[in-house]
């Protein structure tokens, strides 16, 4: 994952209208006017089929995770009345499809896996089709009822499960970024003077993202100088040391003069074995001596108290 802001961009939510996604899953007048006839046999037992299904959650870890507490329980039951009588109107419009995202945001928040939700999806169509083949029909209206039920539950599955993984990505990239934000902290430590010291690894994205955070504190504070320390990085390759020499060259185009301190002997050796240029870049081995040299170059001087 590229480290820098653009980084954090996550898919939109597929807003493929009604009819499209009804395309999608070919899901035709036909299958719509079976399953409108499946709601009039099947409604008045919705009953027994929930509880069936709720007799199978039962045995699974979820069930007291989520749905020990008998006043959700009976709140999740009535809204899932509410589903199977949306569902068996046999009319799929916009406001079908926004309630099954509904649905969707709403299993991310809860953090309900999407393996459950998909095993739960399957015990349905299981009950379903066990109730149709009770029905008084003919074997081939049978067939062809239970196929349009699976469809029509795989297109709810499929809007389900989009839009969880979107909430999914939108909390992860917070996080991503709330990480981000403590492990890159741009801090001006006296007036016109910023430090950064960096720990753990660094790539290329990590290094884009620390010139991102730079080169945004330099704007905001219009700083002079800028002190990286690496003294708590242990190992760079050659991509990561040509970024931090990038930094360097950026900032001083916007009149803030670079060191990198808390070069380490390995890292030294490993930019001279390397072959990498450092040219003008300033370098000290402390971030002490990173400080006096910046203090010099602003004129200002630190003298203990007697």
């Amino acid at each position: 994952m590229n480290l820098s802001e653009n980084s954090y961009d996550i898919p939109a939510v597929d807003h493929r209208s009604a009819k499209v996604l009804q395309g999608l899953y070919k899901i035709d007048d036909t299958d719509l006017t079976l399953i409108k006839k499946s709601g009039s046999l099947m409604l008045p037992q919705v009953e027994e089929i929930v509880g069936n299904w709720y007799n199978w959650l039962e045995t699974q870890p979820e069930y007291e995770q989520f749905f020990s507490d008998q006043r959700i329980l009976n709140h999740v039951r009535q809204k899932q009345h509410k589903y199977w009588q949306d569902f068996m109107t046999g009319e799929i419009n916009e406001n079908y499809v926004k309630q099954r995202r509904i649905i969707g945001e709403t299993h991310a928040r809860i953090g309900l896996s999407m393996t459950v939700f998909f095993a739960g999806m399957n015990i349905f169509d299981q009950l379903f089709s066990d109730m149709v083949q009770k029905q008084n029909l003919a074997e081939n209206e049978q067939m062809k009822m239970s196929d349009a039920i699976a469809k029509q539950l795989h297109l709810d599955a499929g809007i389900v499960c989009e839009m969880f993984t979107y909430m999914m990505n939108e909390l992860i990239s917070g996080q991503s970024k709330a990480l981000l934000e403590m492990s890159t902290p741009v801090t001006e430590i006296w007036q016109g003077i910023l430090l950064l010291p960096v720990v753990g690894i660094v790539d290329s994205k990590r290094s884009q993202d620390i010139m991102n955070s730079v080169l945004g504190m330099i704007a905001k504070t219009q700083a002079k100088e800028f002190i990286l320390d690496i003294s708590g990085v242990a190992v760079i390759d050659t991509a990561v040391a040509n970024y931090l020499i990038k930094i360097t060259k950026a900032t001083r185009l916007m009149g803030c003069e670079s060191t990198i301190s808390g070069l380490s002997p390995a890292i030294a050796q490993t930019i001279v074995q390397l072959g990498i240029d450092v040219g003008t870049v300033n370098t000290t081995s402390t971030m002490m001596d990173a400080l006096n040299k910046a203090f010099q170059r602003q004129n200002l001087k630190i003298v203990g108290i007697e």
